[in-house]
């Protein structure tokens, strides 16, 4: 095929000019007409594969020392190469628009997740159109693309029946898409998007469902489609999993596969995964274990319940990211099976940020309870161990496993100064293009390097135009040198890092960390400033944990690095730096667009459903009304009216054993439920909810009350209520309640209503939700756990 006008450097192509017509009669026409075609990919352009999997960290993977075997990880590392030195930005809304765009996240408007957005050009949270996607230049030069999995890219007010959809994956450069748009997933009960149409799988845990199986399915499905269908374009597919970010959800088997293996504790696991590092080759043999986090305990330190339940967290995190990795496996073998393993450039990242610890000291079985500052007591989770993992829990490891799977760094997810929060694990496979075979590259690396090296390797410029809007420069730097070269000179001199205020500099070797905040720490303790941070100064030439802290002796370079550190947050956007957690989970507030507004009443009809918490009105911390329209049949009436949340925090107006009855779940620890006496009548009728808050304060109880046809029926109290938020991922569903469910007065998923809805309307007092003050940071749980 020919090029293109513009030699690509235009997207999409340009229309070529209408041919010349020299006859009215088609059998009179001289000259042939060119039939329009597709866009001509670039000759022998290879197909492209991420995989990116979620809050691993460094010493997370076997194929880098750690302790969760991941055999496909290992396959493509010993037929290609790991890069050692690869950084990510400490958040996953920010890796993904930084891979996606090759530009710095506050570059493209995303500084923190899209949940904590603000007005400031560096976190809106939105992409601008002079910063295409990698979805957008592939397609536009001759690609299929698919996106499958975990997005978190929309901002959330956006993630709607009515879009707009141009921020979806779909209108960002995928033809296809499969997945979830948030932060984190129920794995066993997930709610997804085919395209921009939502979606509920088809079967169920007891039909041995799994979110990572079904995944990579679809992935399979649609590479064996475009290998059928368009067998001359290249494709470019991003897998990116839910696995291993909360809620750390896998079957027994895998679990069990893991018992007994973590039983020698957090403390002795660093030691034995540095020691595999140091075989490996992806850390120096001089190597140290940097230092521990202070406020963690040690191993020894902890009861015999808390060493119980926390080798079972790690046992079940060990099984869902082998579980997730054997899957990815499963891809490769198809990709085998249909000869375009050869040619086709996979990236496997491990990880989109360190990993996670916002499980703080003891872990949860339910990860919504730790960002309301709820902390589970060991010695009661103990009796619910065996439903870690299950469809019954909602889990999230200890910040001590966190520590030991960054191996051999400091800190952890959210922490950008430091390289437990930054490093991760990246392997890079394509046998066409790379001779070597387990082969290890040095040179330090970002996220942002990865659309450039791309671009090289499939021939394709960098564009200047994309729809009409001129690009803004990449900021990323090719690693194609690399890829022949294990001795090629750094390509990347300088990186800037800042997450949550935590902060940090690269260049030439040296590199200067402040850290700001602790993630699972719920309240710091007075009003930390930033001028108040302490800078820290590590020679990673000598040093390559950043285990020694050389501030005292170099101040002359600590200084020269933090002038430095000023420049480059200043070129790209990260001023005025946020530390705001609370503040920013309330849209006026954060300075951010509100969908509802000042709006006090919503009326929804029968069918509608998965709407967020940014697309429905806010019941929380304030009085409310919920009256519905309905009218019951001749038979029992069961099955629920209006459900928002499900079993780990949420509420719900429903009928069972034909009487009305409404349950508020406090995180799966209480559930408080108001029930008429007797059945109702069938007919028409009105069924009110009235809920009176008590006011003083945030997440106080109230009294609810339940009314039919304007006559009280029954009230009762809700002694505790949830103040900021009811789930990440489930939703406010009308006639049914999707997902997991907020009472088990109802069955799972089976639990549509059995009359007939004509509307749900909510009514928010109009006196106002308390004042979410600031609360010294007891909400940070809630930005970190994206």
């Amino acid at each position: 095929m020919s090029e293109f006008d513009a030699g690509r450097h235009i997207l999409p192509r340009p229309d070529t000019r209408r041919p010349l017509t020299t006859a009215m009669d088609i059998h009179d026409q001289e000259t042939p007409f060119t039939p329009i075609g597709p866009v001509p990919p670039p000759e022998g352009a290879p197909n492209v594969v991420i995989v990116l999997v979620d809050d691993l960290g460094f010493g997370t993977s076997s194929a880098f020392g750690g302790p969760c075997e991941m055999p496909a990880a290992e396959r493509l590392a010993d037929s290609g190469l790991r890069y050692t030195r690869f950084h990510v930005t400490a958040l996953c809304s920010p890796t993904r628009q930084a891979l996606l765009t090759g530009r710095n996240h506050h570059s493209v408007g995303m500084g923190g997740t899209t949940e904590m957005t603000t007005a400031a050009p560096g976190y809106n949270g939105f992409r601008p159109r002079s910063a295409a996607t990698m979805a957008q230049i592939l397609q536009g030069n001759g690609y299929s693309t698919a996106a499958f999995g975990k997005w978190h890219q929309t901002p959330p007010r956006e993630i709607s029946a009515v879009g707009p959809f141009d921020r979806w994956p779909t209108g960002e450069g995928f033809d296809t898409f499969y997945g979830f748009m948030g932060a984190e997933m129920n794995h066993w009960y997930p709610l997804l998007y085919q395209g921009t149409t939502p979606i509920e799988p088809d079967r169920r845990p007891e039909d041995g469902y799994h979110l990572s199986e079904d995944l990579v399915d679809h992935a399979i499905d649609w590479v064996r489609t475009q290998r059928t269908l368009t067998p001359d374009r290249p494709f470019f597919t991003y897998l990116a999993l839910g696995a291993a970010h909360a809620p750390l959800h896998v079957g027994r088997e895998w679990q069990e596969k893991y018992a007994g293996r973590f039983d020698h504790g957090w403390d002795q696991q660093r030691k034995v995964t540095l020691q595999r590092q140091k075989e490996l080759g992806v850390v120096p043999p001089e190597t140290e274990l940097a230092p521990w986090a202070e406020g963690v305990p040690h191993w020894d330190e902890l009861s015999d319940n808390q060493r119980r339940l926390s080798a079972r967290f790690m046992e079940t995190f060990a099984g869902f990211t082998e579980h997730a990795d054997v899957q990815v496996g499963r891809f490769l073998d198809a990709l085998e099976e249909l000869g375009a393993l050869d040619n086709t450039i996979i990236l496997y990242i491990l990880g989109d940020n360190g990993a996670s610890g916002e499980g703080g000291i003891e872990g949860t079985i339910v990860e919504h309870r730790l960002g309301h500052g709820v902390v589970d007591d060991p010695d009661e989770m103990i009796d619910h161990i065996e439903e870690i993992g299950g469809p019954l829990s909602y889990p999230i490891a200890p910040a001590g496993w966190a520590l030991a799977l960054n191996t051999p760094y400091q800190w952890t997810k959210q922490v950008a100064s430091h390289f437990g929060g930054t490093r991760d694990g990246m392997i890079l496979h394509w046998p066409r293009g790379v001779a070597e075979r387990g082969g290890l590259r040095h040179q330090f690396s970002h996220v942002i390097d990865v659309l450039p090296t791309i671009l090289d390797c499939a021939g394709i410029p960098a564009p200047f135009s994309v729809n009409g809007v001129e690009q803004q420069p990449i900021e990323g730097t090719s690693m194609q040198r690399t890829l022949a070269d294990p001795h090629a000179p750094e390509h990347r001199r300088t990186q800037y890092f800042e997450m949550c205020g935590n902060r940090g500099i690269y260049h030439d070797g040296w590199m200067a960390v402040t850290r700001h905040g602790i993630p699972w720490e719920m309240v710091p303790e007075g009003d930390r400033r930033f001028a108040d941070d302490v800078w820290e100064l590590y020679d990673l030439s000598t040093d390559w944990s950043q285990a020694h802290d050389l501030a005292a002796e170099h101040p002359g370079r600590l200084r020269e690095l933090q002038d430095l550190f000023l420049i480059e947050a200043s070129k790209y956007q990260v001023f005025p730096l946020d530390d705001r957690v609370t503040e920013r989970e309330n849209p006026a507030m954060a300075g951010r667009i509100d969908l509802l507004g000042d709006r006090t009443s919503v009326t929804y009809r029968a069918g509608m459903r998965r709407f967020t918490e940014e697309t429905t009105p806010n019941v929380k911390n304030r009085s409310h009304s919920i009256t519905a329209d309905v009218d019951l049949p001749e038979t029992t009436t069961e099955g629920v009216i209006i459900a928002q949340g499900g079993r780990f925090g949420g509420w719900t107006l429903y009928f069972t054993e034909g009487r009305p009855a409404y349950a508020y779940n406090y995180f799966g620890m209480n559930l408080y439920t108001v029930r008429g006496d007797e059945p109702l009548a069938p007919g028409r009728h009105e069924i009110r909810l009235d809920f009176a808050y008590d006011g003083g304060g945030l997440g106080k109880g109230g009294t609810a009350a339940l009314l039919v046809d304007g006559e009280k029926h029954a009230t009762g109290r809700v002694e505790q209520t949830i103040p900021y938020y009811f789930s990440f991922d489930e939703t406010l569903d009308v006639g049914v309640d999707l997902s997991t469910p907020v009472s088990d007065d109802y069955p799972v998923l089976d639990n549509e209503f059995t009359g007939t809805i004509h509307t749900v309307r909510i009514d928010l007092d109009s006196q106002g939700a308390e004042s979410p003050k600031y609360d010294g940071g007891l909400h940070r749980r809630v930005m970190g756990a994206q």
